[in-house]
């Protein structure tokens, strides 16, 4: 593979923070929902347990599942969206009008 200009090296940081960030907040998310009940009822120590396990488990699993969903449909040519001219529905700036 050839080499990558700073923007694309920039842009794939970006997407990666972004993978990251988001990924941790829907997984807090999950994690909360699973847990406050735990909190909040009267359960036994066995019940309370089971969820604050379940809660970071699933946690864990939305993170892993948030992050490759979000950097798996990032583009991994290098030339990134411009591929896409060729195809129906694409660009293809060589062939607009010109003014005369």
């Amino acid at each position: 593979m050839g080499r990558r200009t700073q923007a694309e090296r920039d842009a794939m940081t970006v997407e990666i923070g972004y993978a990251v960030v988001s990924g941790f907040l829907v997984a807090a998310a999950t994690c909360a929902g699973i847990c406050l009940p735990a909190l909040f009822l009267d359960l036994p120590a066995a019940g309370e347990r089971f969820l604050f396990m379940g809660g970071a488990v699933l946690g864990a699993v939305v993170f892993a599942v948030r992050v490759v969903h979000v950097l798996w449909r990032f583009p991994r040519s290098p030339a990134g969206l411009s591929r896409r001219a060729g195809r129906p529905g694409g660009t293809r700036p060589d062939l607009e009008r010109r003014p005369r």
